[in-house]
């Protein structure tokens, strides 16, 4: 489990940066500004320590009763996106609820794991959604060009073994990358440039956290 602080973000798009050297860089641009702890998870309440980050404020008028009655209770306001992040307990001392986190939460190089939803294929065939070959467009062939083929087994063992690759929904995945690297921190704007696309579509909400395969190599993974 990745016990490393993390924000929420707005995915705005992809663009390119040029290191010094004239390198070309494919950047994804995420938009943090706005991240808000509105609770604390501890050990004593809840047999954990997280922080509950909220993002994206809304108007109260929009928000439903439990929502008012939590953000009111926290002196905080209401948000469309609610995210735990597992951390230490001494990171609870460092956020105290109310506490903005932005975009110096991280550093420019370090590693990141970034995790959203796919976008949403709907309903696909095996050649799309597998990758499978098809039939041969040959003399003799007709009317099955697309098909998954054959997926018995006949008499034994008389069913379709669990995991077939057939048609099905195809897409719209929760999906983490890791081990991204922050090309280059916007502070002012509260943008982070990330390395490579990461999934989702534009507008949509991920979440993005210290990477944990360095943290654990380093020993620094422990709540």
């Amino acid at each position: 489990m990745n016990f490393q602080i993390g924000l929420i973000a707005k995915k705005l798009g992809m663009t390119q940066v040029f290191k010094d050297e004239g390198d070309r860089v494919p950047v994804t641009v995420l938009h943090v500004t706005g991240n808000t702890v509105t609770a604390h998870r501890t050990v004593e309440r809840d047999t954990y320590t997280a922080l509950q980050v909220g993002f994206a404020e809304k108007k109260a008028s929009r928000a439903s009763k439990p929502e008012k009655g939590a953000a009111e209770a926290a002196k905080v306001g209401t948000f469309y996106v609610h995210k735990e992040f597992r951390v230490p307990a001494t990171a609870l001392a460092a956020h105290p609820v109310g506490s903005q986190l932005g975009a110096d939460l991280f550093k420019e190089g370090a590693r990141v794991d970034v995790t959203g939803t796919s976008k949403g294929k709907g309903y696909q065939g095996v050649i799309k959604r597998h990758n499978m070959e098809g039939e041969k467009n040959s003399h003799g062939q007709h009317e099955f060009f697309r098909h998954g083929g054959s997926i018995g087994c006949r008499k034994t063992p008389g069913r379709v073994h669990r995991g077939k690759r057939m048609t099905g929904h195809m897409g719209h995945e929760r999906v983490t990358l890791q081990n991204l690297e922050i090309i280059k921190i916007d502070a002012e704007r509260g943008l982070i440039l990330v390395r490579g696309p990461i999934p989702g579509a534009n507008n949509e909400f991920v979440t993005i956290r210290a990477a944990v395969k360095p943290a654990i190599k380093a020993g620094n993974n422990k709540a």
